[in-house]
């Protein structure tokens, strides 16, 4: 394997572990990779990369009852769509589906 598919095979599984929502640690475990793999491919991938995003928005979440079980749901709003989320969601969805919505908003 060439630097090149190297660092393709790595831009995937980052973008992998960004989407899953699992700490470094299980998303290696459950990978089968180091910790030390991911954190110095990380680095040299996003830190080569890391420019500041001027057009970064925060949004804020709020919680209308904080009595709300596991087992319920999550409603997500963006601009004027909104996503419910129920427990045991796939995360990489997810992240596709937001990351569409916020280029339309």
């Amino acid at each position: 394997m060439d630097k090149s598919e190297l660092r393709h095979e790595w831009e995937q599984r980052i973008a992998s572990y960004r989407a899953s929502g699992l700490t470094q640690a299980k998303w290696c475990e459950i990978n089968d990779l180091k910790v030390h793999q991911l954190k110095y491919w990380l680095k040299r991938i996003e830190g080569s990369n890391a420019k500041p995003n001027p057009s970064t928005k925060w949004t804020s979440v709020v919680i209308e009852d904080p009595s709300i079980s596991q087992e319920d749901s999550l409603q997500v709003k963006i601009g004027e769509f909104s996503i419910e989320v129920k427990q045991g969601f796939n995360p990489s969805l997810f992240a596709d589906v937001v990351r569409t919505l916020k280029t339309l908003c």
